[in-house]
């Protein structure tokens, strides 16, 4: 296979994953799909067989800006990143699920935070801290 539909078939994987973390909040059985984080650990299989079983090298490294730029001009390093970023955003997604349920943080609120978080992971986690924050403050549940 090549890394171009790797890539492709992940993306849908991932997408396939957070419709099913939507239809979690609704749904017992598709909130226990969540919980089990089975496409997260399909995603990170994937990577792991990337970057274990490939072993790509494209000369780069972690050091410097421009090794991380030369690890990058690998197809397959570029494929493994991308998928680094869909699982870690959807297990995210999956972890905010389970405790925005848990803390009583209302579905529309969650809908903002699991598109940034699907979109740009890192800035619908702080959103989510923040509004969690803010619930927990009014609610008097410091957790």
């Amino acid at each position: 296979m090549k890394p171009e539909l790797l890539l492709q078939c992940a993306n849908y994987a991932a997408i396939i994953g957070w419709i099913t973390l939507v239809i979690g909040w609704f749904s017992p059985v598709f909130l226990r799909l969540t919980q089990f984080a089975a496409i997260p650990l399909l995603l990170s299989g994937t990577y792991a067989f990337i970057v274990i079983g490939i072993r790509p090298d494209s000369g780069g490294d972690f050091s410097s800006l421009a090794g991380v730029q030369q690890l990058f001009t690998n197809p397959w390093v570029t494929t493994a990143g991308w998928i680094h970023y869909l699982a870690f955003d959807l297990f995210i997604g999956s972890w905010q699920l389970t405790d925005a349920k848990r803390r009583g943080i209302s579905f529309l609120l969650m809908l903002p935070v699991w598109f940034l978080t699907f979109m740009v992971g890192p800035l619908g986690f702080l959103l989510y801290l923040v509004i969690r924050l803010i619930r927990s403050r009014s609610t008097g549940i410091l957790e």
